[in-house]
Parts: C-alpha cells; sequence; structure tokens
C-alpha cells in the first residue's frame, strides 16, 4: 500500500494495518528502546504547526531524530512565529518550504481541509498533524494501535467516544478508522450540543457500523471496552452546560466500568478525567502516548525509506 501523503483516516486499509502497519509499529519500538537507528539518515524534516501542540508535536520530532534523520525547521505557533503572522497564505508558505528540499513536512493547521490543500502545492510528503475540526489521521492510527496492544484485536470492541464530538477532530478520524472493521459498537455520548458531526454518521450507516447516541455516560459505562475521552475544545467555540458531570471520568465511573476495560483519551486532558484515574490499570492513555511515538516512527519509516 502506497502513500505520498497522510491526510485522512480513510486512506489506510485494515489488511494493511494488520499485515505491514502494526508488526513495523513493533520493529519501532524495539528500536526506540535500544537507543535508536540511522534508517532515515540524511533524511530531512520540517515540524511546521499553526496551533500549539506537545505529543504530536515533539513525538514526530523524536521519531525522526530516533531513525537518525533531521528536524531542520520547527515551529509550533507559525501564526505567530512565521511569515504567516505577515499574512503569508498557506500555498505560498508550503511553495517556500519546499524550496529548501525538506522530505517530510509535518503540518497542523488551524481550518479543516488546509492539509488535503497544503498536499496540491507540495512535491514531497505532507502528513496531516490535525486540521482544524477535521482530521488527525496520525492520532486514530495510534489508538487504533493501542486497542490492539491492549486487547489483541479490534473486531468486535465496543467503544464510548465522549465528551466534544462536534470539535474534536480525534474522534472524527477514529470514527472513519474503526468502520474498516467487523462488529463494532460506537456509542457517542455527549451534550446535544455537541454531537457528532452528521457526515461521519451517515458514512458509519454506509458502512453498516452500529452506532447509539446517548448523553450520560453513567448508562454507557458498563457496556463498553473502551471509553475514549475527550475534552472540551474550549478554544474553538465549544461550551458545555452545568450537566458536565454525566461526561467527565471518575471513581463512579470506574466502578461501572468493566474490569477489563480501559480508559483512553488523546490528551491534554482538563476536568474531563480526574487524577484519580491514574493509578487504575484501566487508565490507558499515558501508554497510549508513548505508542505515539513508536506509531509515528513507523509512518516515517514507511514515507521515507
Amino acid at each position: 500500500m502506497k502513500m505520498k501523503h497522510i491526510i485522512e483516516a480513510r486512506q489506510f486499509e485494515k489488511e494493511w494495518l494488520e499485515k505491514d502497519f502494526f508488526p513495523l509499529v513493533k520493529e519501532m519500538e524495539a528500536i526506540a528502546k535500544r537507543g535508536g537507528s540511522d534508517v532515515l539518515r540524511a533524511k530531512k524534516m520540517i515540524s511546521f504547526f499553526y496551533e500549539p501542540s506537545t505529543r504530536t508535536r515533539c513525538s514526530f520530532e523524536v521519531a525522526m531524530t530516533l531513525l537518525g534523520g533531521k528536524v531542520v525547521f520547527s515551529t509550533e505557533n507559525a501564526r505567530q512565529f512565521s511569515s504567516v503572522s505577515k499574512g503569508e497564505t498557506l500555498e505560498d508558505t508550503i511553495r517556500i518550504l519546499n524550496g529548501y528540499h525538506p522530505d517530510v513536512i509535518v503540518l497542523r493547521y488551524d481550518k479543516e481541509g488546509g492539509t488535503k490543500i497544503a498536499a496540491q502545492f507540495s512535491s514531497v510528503p505532507i502528513i496531516n498533524a490535525g486540521d482544524g475540526t477535521g482530521e488527525h489521521p496520525t492520532q486514530a492510527l495510534l489508538d487504533i494501535y493501542t486497542i490492539q496492544k491492549e486487547f489483541g484485536k479490534i473486531d468486535g470492541i465496543s467503544i464510548a467516544m465522549v465528551g466534544d464530538l462536534t470539535q474534536g477532530r480525534t474522534v472524527h478520524s477514529l470514527s472513519y478508522l474503526l468502520s474498516k472493521f467487523s462488529g463494532i459498537k460506537i456509542y457517542f455520548v455527549s451534550p446535544v450540543s455537541l454531537k457528532m458531526k452528521d457526515e461521519i454518521k451517515n458514512h458509519l450507516k454506509k458502512q453498516k457500523v452500529s452506532f447509539f447516541e446517548e448523553t450520560d455516560l453513567r448508562k454507557i459505562a458498563p457496556l463498553v471496552d473502551v471509553i475514549y475521552q475527550t475534552r472540551i475544545q474550549k478554544e474553538r467555540g465549544s461550551l458545555i452546560d452545568e450537566s458536565q458531570g454525566f461526561y467527565n471520568v471518575n471513581q463512579e465511573i470506574l466502578n461501572l466500568m468493566k474490569k477489563e476495560a480501559i480508559v483512553m483519551h488523546p490528551l491534554p486532558r482538563n476536568e474531563e478525567i480526574s487524577p484519580e484515574v491514574d493509578s487504575d490499570s484501566r487508565a490507558a492513555y499515558f501508554r497510549q502516548a508513548e505508542n505515539g511515538l513508536y506509531v509515528r516512527m513507523a509512518l516515517l519509516k514507511m514515507i521515507l525509506s
């Protein structure tokens, strides 16, 4: 399965994930724990983020370094610390960056569809590191890998996606990617004002994926294998009313969950996961974040070597 750009979760196929990608991620984990390799020696990456990032930006840059490549330029707030602040367009920015001969550009854009536009103007691979309220395909890859690693399978998994499902790009990409698998049940748990986008629900219907909508996590917690919690996207204008406690993971929710279930979160978290959850073995979100390094190492190796 050849890919130049990584733009959306729908471009990944189940067979490729299971036969090619997951084994490569395991290989990358072993390489990282040995201290790295030089498989991408002389390869150059530009990391260009229009929005702040910790996990995605750092893990991509560490991944490139562990594989022997170089991060030749990095910015995490391009709207302030680049010529974007002077009005330079995305198209011109991508043209300019291409002129410096990188081998890959990792791009986070603050509006949906921006990375797709960037790919049209780039002769080198563009990796979507999140585009506004659109998608976050590499997050979906690490999420799906985490589920595989925790349960030994993805088919037949039931998952509750909780919180801001309108603005949260991680749940958009994860929904698309889960639709590649069989026997999946998805519970969308959110206030009515922050429910999952119709276009994604329509896609799930076409793929014959079972999904349900609910407003109280307490009703769903006993039913699922995975609670995928998300934060409210306050920076995008999302609001939540005083019933927000219905969407928080705390000791009450842990008591309702299956013993073998897990809690995931793309992070950063706010009040939606209580610190008391951290010490429970079902709290998988820090393991999930670590998996992001190995997944992004695998992506870079696949694209560049």
